[in-house]
């Protein structure tokens, strides 16, 4: 039996910067993994300074597709755009724009995952927490719409035209880059006499921030230097200077050298912690 992996993610690039190296991990050693991606990254900005040039914001959506391609020719997993339109991150008090992705219908917006996880058929299906990890519009409609995706792809009275019904076996949250990671790397650098840029994260971490409970740790480390490559290949969104790239990649994989995850559904018997997606599968 193939093993079949989905992770559900709100715009190019996040499948680079969240758990990008479980998914080049499992890609590796056979299991099928698709990256559905919600919307287009349209209202994204450039975040990279080197890539804020004439043409580049006149033409980001086109670009952030081609990013995506390498990125995930670079992790050697299939992609996917579910053909929303980014919501942008309005600010305090402005709406949402009328033809963006959080501001669907849920039914709406679910219903083309929906139809890809009948299509795709996976055993595991991977997004965000109900904060979205972060609170932009879209991570927050990404995790409403995975749940609800994840339910109704197995009710056969439901979008008879979606397909067969599929019952995905897992659902997990990603919990990566917790205060509790930065924080161990931070103290990890500093004790032994390294520069740490991680510092001024930590001073700047929001008392709203999520704190999941990991049942789950994925042995990735191998696969971090295949991560940063990804990520990097979003060359508008990421910046090589920033902190999360000034760390010590062999620090790295000594004191924190797995990506990990809260399981949130299960249809199959489980025994936690576990250090597998597909345990209790294969």
């Amino acid at each position: 039996m193939t093993l079949r992996l989905l992770a559900v993610h709100a715009h190019p690039d996040d499948e680079s910067s969240k758990g990008a190296a479980t998914l080049a991990r499992y890609a590796a050693e056979g299991v099928d993994v698709l990256v559905a991606t919600c919307t287009g990254g349209e209202r994204g900005d450039v975040l990279n300074p080197r890539m804020d040039r004439p043409g580049v914001l006149e033409n980001l959506a086109e670009i952030r597709r081609a990013e995506m391609a390498a990125a995930a020719e670079i992790l050697g997993v299939r992609q996917r755009f579910l053909g929303f339109v980014d919501s942008g991150m309005p600010g305090r008090g402005e709406p949402l724009p009328a033809d963006c992705f959080a501001a669907l219908p849920l039914s709406v917006a679910a219903a083309p995952l929906v139809a890809l996880i009948r299509e795709f058929r996976p055993h595991v299906v991977v997004t965000y927490d109900e904060t979205g990890g972060y609170p932009h519009p879209d991570h927050i409609r990404t995790h409403e719409v995975a749940v609800e995706a994840f339910e109704a792809a197995g009710d056969g009275e439901g979008l008879p035209e979606a397909g067969e019904p599929w019952q995905p076996r897992k659902l997990y949250y990603l919990a990566q880059f917790s205060k509790a990671w930065f924080q161990t790397l931070h103290d990890a650098m500093t004790g032994r006499g390294v520069d740490s840029l991680l510092g001024q994260v930590l001073d700047e971490w929001p008392d709203t921030a999520p704190s999941l409970t990991i049942t789950t740790r994925v042995r990735c480390a191998e696969y971090f230097a295949t991560r940063d490559r990804a990520a990097l290949a979003h060359a508008t969104q990421v910046d090589p200077d920033h902190p999360m790239f000034a760390h010590p990649r062999d620090l790295e994989r000594e004191v924190w050298p797995t990506e990990d995850y809260q399981l949130a559904r299960s249809v199959v018997d489980q025994d936690l912690p576990e250090d597998d997606l597909f345990a209790g599968l294969r």
